[in-house]
Parts: structure tokens; sequence; C-alpha cells
């Protein structure tokens, strides 16, 4: 399956009853996911919360760690979402959130998922009507079977940092440890390489041609074969750089705690700078 979908692709689709859409609306900061979605949405489309539906809750495991099974089947199944649907997800503009929903569904056991390429911003601009009223579905069926694709846990990013390469994709000022706006201590992994997320993103919110995601891939040490991990603070961006290899066939594990757990053991080292080290 595609792991995009147009806006005029997911209308025609959704006109012909032929997906399940989720709104997955999120904000690391500002107006919450919720709010977001009382103020409009695709019609028909449930609210799925990334923080407590597609997250754990924040400790040492970091700020959005792995979903309880039972918390998320559960979630989805209010939703609607049965298992033999196909699942379109969004969010508000760049697949940030709608890109962590792709892959802890695929996580789960449930590969039939697209994403809205561009958002609600996208279908929107092609003319697609939006709603305040929110959708009673009937209940699904879908079972969540956990651990459907591979995950990197702290020593396993360690691992890809020295044998492959473990890609941190936060902003560049972030990876060389000027600045740490969400936790408690700046820098990076060693041996990880930045590859910031937003270079594979065009200025609509939309993902870059393939060819050019290819490209600038390449840059990181990154090709068809190359063993791949990826990482940011707390596990979403990271997702959404999974969800831009898998469009020029890599296929990326994501550290699903990143930095943000990391740091919670002192005994792992920290690096700082523009080198790997």
């Amino acid at each position: 399956m595609r792991a995009l979908i147009s806006a005029d692709e997911l209308a025609t689709a959704s006109g012909r009853g032929e997906v399940r859409v989720l709104d997955v609306q999120f904000a690391l900061t500002g107006t919450p996911g919720r709010e977001l979605y009382a103020a409009g949405h695709v019609p028909g489309a449930p609210f799925l919360d990334l923080d407590t539906a597609l997250a754990g809750p924040p400790g040492r495991a970091g700020r959005h760690p792995l979903p309880d099974p039972a918390t998320l089947e559960d979630a989805l199944r209010r939703s609607g979402v049965s298992a033999d649907d196909d699942v379109v997800v969004y969010d508000q503009r760049t697949s940030l959130s709608a890109a962590r929903a792709w892959w802890v569904l695929r996580w789960a056991g449930h590969p039939q998922v697209r994403v809205l390429d561009g958002g609600l911003d996208a279908w929107v601009r092609g003319g697609h009507p939006v709603t305040t009223e929110v959708p009673s579905p009937e209940p699904g069926d879908i079972r969540v079977r956990p651990g459907s694709v591979p995950v990197l846990d702290a020593d396993g990013a360690a691992a890809m940092a020295r044998s492959g390469v473990l890609l941190d994709v936060r902003a560049a000022e972030r990876y060389r440890g000027e600045v740490e706006p969400l936790d408690h201590v700046a820098g990076h992994i060693p041996g990880s390489v930045n590859l910031p997320m937003t270079e594979l993103l065009a200025e609509d919110g939309t993902f870059l041609p393939p060819d050019e995601i290819r490209a600038r891939a390449a840059t990181a040490g990154v090709h068809r074969d190359t063993p791949v991990g990826v990482s940011c603070g707390s596990g979403v961006t990271a997702a959404q750089m999974a969800l831009a290899l898998h469009l020029v066939r890599v296929e990326a594990v994501p550290y699903v705690g990143s930095w943000s757990e990391w740091i919670e053991d002192p005994r792992r080292p920290v690096a700082t700078g523009d080198g790997e080290g």
C-alpha cells in the first residue's frame, strides 16, 4: 500500500466509503490537539489523541514512549477501526503526528494505513469541506499485535550509531547542543548524524519528491541497503523521518524513546558540536 494519499484521492475514497479517516492533530506546544480538532476537521473523522492513545505516559522511557497495547486497542476500536479497514490519518499540515500514527498502527500489526500528504491544510486548499460535528462511529474490532515492526531501545540506538547510520532528525542547533527547549540536557547521541526533518518537507508541508528525499538522505550516508535508525526528541519526528525514508524504500527503525529517554540515564554519553562523536 502507498504510504501517502492526496486530498483529492482521499475525497474520492471517503465519498465511496472505502477508508476510515482519523484526525491526529497535535502540537508539542500551543493549542492542544483536541482544540484544533474542535475548530474543524474532515467530516466523519474522529479524534485520536497522540498523548494518550499513540504514546504511553512520559517518564524515564521518554516523553512519548510506546503506548500500552490495550490502551491503544481500546482507542482505535472506539474510533471505529476494524481489522479490514484501510485507514487514513492526518494532522494539521506537516504529517508530524500523522506519521507517528502511521508508524504506531504498523507496529500494532495494521499495515493498511496511509497519511494525508499536507494534512488538513491540503484538504482545505483542495476545496474540500470541514466540519465541527463530532462523529459517533460503531466500535471496531481491530486487534493490536505489538512489535509487528522493529523498534530500537537505547542500546540498539547506540549499536546502530556504531554499525549503521543513526539519524538525529532534530534541528541542527539542538543536535549541536546549542539550545534545548524541551529536554533537561542538550546534545546528541555519540555517533549519530544530523539530518533535520524539515529539510525533507516542501513549503506547503508536503513531502519532497522521492528523488529529492533520496538525494538528501544520501548526504547523511543513507542508501537503499544502509541499516538506519532514526531519533529525535521524543520519538514523534523520528516516525516522520521513518515515513519519509519509507517513501524511497529505506526502512528506518525508530528509537522511540529518543533523546528524552537517552538522557534519563546519566551513564549514557552525550556529544555536542557538529561532529558525529
